[in-house]
């Protein structure tokens, strides 16, 4: 792309986004910005089946999720990655890792600096050579104790008019938050006193994009963390970005064009990095988040966590089933990124149109049973209504809707195999790579319901269990990284590789992935339920007089007996092509 092209693009985004500039403060921001950018060299175009592929493997932790008294913890992390996780896992999205006053890394002090007590930026730096490394930008807030909120409270630059406010006489009936507490908050300046916005809570001081000197600052901070080796970024919380009274405030048009903005600065300047849009919402609005295929590169599926647990409680996959089949493809350039455990909670508003009020409240109580605490919001009419459900994954499937059983491993084991078979990137939050239960005491020492599921390991008690053969934590290792580097040699299971949704019983859940060259068919099938189920081979639509491999098990499918029996939690991947 030549500068005059990004010239215009950039331009282009910023007059849909600040409508009410005349041409020459357009024209001056878009050379700020371009100023900022640097010496554009033309880049070689990426054909968007190369920007992943069925080889990429993300999981999400802490820097100091796995510490290790003799050193830093981003040291420590890459020697467990190095040691444990080099052949299956190719990407690692470090949660924040700046200095934070609070929400375990989520209120950023500074955007520049690596917290000390983890490491420095030649840690990050180090890792980038080994693993792709996906950081997060905090966009929506910064901590109430930052330097730039200090100064908007002396009303100095910079940070002078970098928050957003309102007055406690706005229309704010309609605003949309996933908190209880007071949206506005008052501050006194120099200038009198302020209202300002606190989309989360009242230690998260939310931006104000109507002023472009904040774009900038963003811009500048995602060069920063580029030129230290992060080639994809997290877009926290980025459906808040633009505030308007009188309005939802959230994903409004102006959000949407920000992000637009990003991808043409990245795709001039770092061509394979990419920007995946963390927006837990209702389906259909993340979805938007796709645009036209110019947009985010890759949506968190938020609705999978609430349906996929659901459906293994409940042993029906009914539900599931329907989702999967609304499901448009990604696009080639775009793809899903697909999860079911991460740092933060089963986030419940994805589930909302999917799950009844009824279905919502079984599986709250099935979570609660298993150990589980609740988070809620307020909805436009003043109710209360859980937002989320924060356990670890591993205890949230310790049994179903009746109570626990002897399967949680089993079970464990299958909602994975069902996630990183589906179409789009995978992604395991480290606990579940681990089978780390609920961290109750944790929740005791901080107060927040969160802990549960941010456990933070000792590098030698977590490597004994891991070479430990007895142990869960050994088993659910073994396992779970033995899919992932199965799915790793199956092109199959490129992340746009074609998919079907399998009309099977209730019992059961299928889907069927095709290779964009379409060489290989995979069948994934998996028995959900206690019992055992029979899975007749006529439902599959099989070639004829072709074998086929179940590669779980590296054995041939004999199918002259017309069907199978499927263990309680045993999924199958039938392949035309075995390896």
């Amino acid at each position: 792309m030549s500068k005059h092209a990004i010239y215009d693009k950039v331009s282009s985004h910023l007059r849909r986004i600040y409508d009410q500039l005349n041409d020459n403060d357009l024209k001056l921001l878009t050379e700020n910005i371009l100023n900022i950018i640097g010496d554009v060299l033309p880049q070689p175009t990426i054909n968007p089946e190369q920007k992943w592929s069925e080889k990429d493997v993300i999981s999400i932790t802490y820097a100091d999720s796995i510490k290790c008294e003799s050193e830093k913890p981003f040291k420590t992390l890459k020697k467990f990655f190095d040691n444990y996780l080099k052949d299956t896992i190719n990407c690692i999205h470090v949660l924040p890792f700046f200095p934070y006053t609070s929400d375990d890394g989520f209120s950023v002090l500074d955007y520049s600096s690596v917290n000390e007590a983890l490491g420095a930026w030649d840690d990050v730096e180090a890792l980038s050579k080994n693993y792709k490394v996906m950081a997060d930008v905090v966009i929506n807030h910064c901590s109430a104790r930052s330097q730039w909120f200090q100064n908007f409270q002396n009303q100095i630059h910079p940070g002078k008019d970098y928050f957003a406010t309102a007055l406690p006489t706005d229309n704010l009936s309609k605003v949309v938050r996933p908190r209880e507490s007071e949206l506005l908050k008052a501050v006194d300046t120099p200038n009198g006193k302020k209202y300002v916005w606190c989309t989360f809570s009242h230690d998260q001081v939310d931006f104000d994009f109507k002023n472009p000197a904040v774009l900038m600052e963003f811009i500048k901070i995602m060069i920063l963390y580029s030129n230290f080796g992060v080639k994809i970024f997290r877009l926290d919380a980025v459906a808040f970005l633009w505030k308007k009274p009188g309005t939802s405030s959230i994903n409004l048009p102006q959000t949407h064009e920000i992000i637009r903005l990003f991808r043409t600065i990245f795709e001039s300047i770092s061509p394979e990095t990419l920007l995946i849009t963390e927006t837990n919402i209702p389906n259909r609005e993340n979805l938007s988040y796709f645009g036209n295929g110019n947009e985010a590169h890759c949506i968190y599926n938020f609705s999978l966590p609430p349906l996929l647990i659901n459906t293994l409680i409940t042993g029906n996959s009914r539900i599931l089933k329907t989702w999967m089949i609304s499901m448009p493809p990604a696009r080639f350039g775009t793809a899903y990124f697909n999860f079911i455990a991460s740092h933060d909670g089963i986030g419940l508003r994805p589930a909302e149109g999917l799950l009844s009020e009824d279905e919502i409240e079984n599986l709250v109580q099935t979570m609660v049973n298993f150990g589980g605490l609740t988070s809620a919001r307020n909805d436009k009419n003043g109710r209360k209504k859980y937002y989320e459900i924060n356990i670890s994954l591993f205890d949230a499937l310790k049994g179903t809707e009746v109570g626990t059983d002897e399967y949680q491993i089993d079970r464990f084991v299958c909602a994975h195999e069902i996630m990183i078979g589906l179409e789009g990137i995978p992604g395991l939050y480290i606990h579940s790579l681990l089978g780390t239960k609920n961290n109750l005491k944790k929740v005791d020492n901080t107060g927040q319901n969160r802990s549960i599921n941010r456990h933070q390991w000792n590098y030698k008690k977590l490597t004994q269990k891991l070479d430990n053969h007895e142990s869960e934590e050994h088993v659910v290792y073994q396992k779970i990284t033995s899919r992932i580097k199965l799915r790793k040699k199956q092109c199959a299971f490129h992340p746009n590789a074609t998919q079907f949704t399998l009309h099977l019983s209730d019992s059961l859940f299928g889907f069927w992935r095709q290779s964009i060259c379409k060489s290989q068919n995979i069948f994934c099938i998996s028995n959900i339920s206690t019992q055992k189920q029979d899975l007749f081979f006529d439902d599959l639509n099989l070639i004829e007089n072709q074998d086929y491999f179940d590669l779980i098990e590296n054995k041939t499918i004999c199918r002259k007996q017309g069907f199978t029996k499927l263990d309680p939690y045993q999924t199958l991947w039938i392949s035309n092509t075995q390896n």
